[in-house]
């Protein structure tokens, strides 16, 4: 990935070009040849071109030589049937991960976030709905997008056929119809680029996954190519999948997910209580302690003492 980051970085070509018999330096955007002149041919623009494509050719080697390990590790982990990722989520995931967008600005929120948690895990979550035919990412990002349309730009990359779909604006679908979601928290709303899309929606729930200490994890997708996964901090996305079976409809937030489809609100919560039990088994790095109870909004502790109860309840029947 960082051969690749450092290929995006650069420009697309670096070409001497002959105009009236004299030599420019040239900068290429595309295929098609265009691009803007550098200046004529002198010492500095030599130096400038020799640079531009060694360290071109470098990145380029060190990329297609880490292939051969990355494709033996995809077969060995579709062997032993690792938590894996739907393809369709690892080709954009790799994109905006070259363009440094992953986790600096995006964070994966839905259910596509579930491999990253079993392998942080080192394992698998049972009884959690890992399976989607759609993406969620939300944004993260602290500083505002000055101009330019970088989610728009990364989708178009991955899937030149992605649209908005007009019947729901904050999601983007390509020609297969898989969608991709883009969710904003009120506070990061102003930090996008007002030409940039789709548009999210800003929802006060997204506020909570802003917390903690996300979790950073490369997984295998379905094709056996490997994808880098940056969700938030477990404890958080758990409650607030969780809280989808249990918060009263009255709160402003479930206000709007009474209106998400009643099969997908079932598979929130198995996959926020499927979650919850996780961290208590497996992820001690994420306390489940006083601390983290004190620091609970009033919204999420009713959730949260549900499952502490259900969990004694279980403990007590085990003995």
């Amino acid at each position: 990935m960082e051969a690749e980051q450092t290929l995006h970085a650069l420009p697309y070509d670096l070409r001497r070009k002959l105009i009236d018999a004299r030599a420019y330096l040239y900068e290429i955007n595309d295929r098609g040849g265009n691009g803007k002149s550098l200046g004529p041919w002198s010492p500095e623009n030599e130096a400038r071109f020799s640079a531009y494509h060694q360290r071109k050719t470098t990145a380029k080697a060190r990329r297609d030589t880490s292939r051969v390990a990355l494709d033996e590790t995809g077969r060995l982990c579709r062997a032993l049937r690792a938590p894996m990722l739907a393809s369709d989520a690892g080709a954009l995931l790799r994109e905006a991960d070259r363009r440094r967008l992953l986790g600096s600005r995006l964070l994966v929120v839905g259910t596509s976030a579930m491999p990253d948690y079993a392998v942080e895990a080192s394992g698998f979550v049972p009884d959690a709905p890992d399976e989607t035919d759609d993406f969620d990412v939300a944004r993260s990002a602290l500083v505002v997008d000055e101009g330019g349309q970088a989610i728009w730009s990364m989708l178009k990359a991955a899937d030149a056929t992605f649209t908005v779909n007009m019947e729901r604006t904050p999601q983007a679908r390509n020609a297969k119809a898989y969608e991709v979601g883009i969710l904003v928290a009120p506070s990061r709303a102003a930090t996008m680029s007002r030409l940039d899309q789709p548009r999210p929606v800003p929802l006060p729930e997204q506020e909570w996954l802003l917390n903690g200490r996300s979790v950073d994890r490369v997984v295998i997708c379905r094709d056996g190519s490997p994808a880098r996964i940056v969700a938030p901090d477990p404890r958080w996305f758990a409650l607030v999948r969780a809280g989808s079976r249990w918060f009263a409809l009255q709160k402003l937030w479930m206000s709007r997910q009474a209106k998400r489809n009643p099969l997908k609100r079932a598979k929130d919560s198995k996959q926020g209580v499927a979650i919850l039990d996780a961290i208590r088994e497996a992820m001690p790095q994420y306390a489940l302690d006083e601390a983290f109870e004190r620091s609970l909004p009033k919204a999420l502790v009713e959730p949260y003492q549900i499952w502490k109860r259900r969990e004694a309840d279980a403990t007590t029947r085990s003995w």
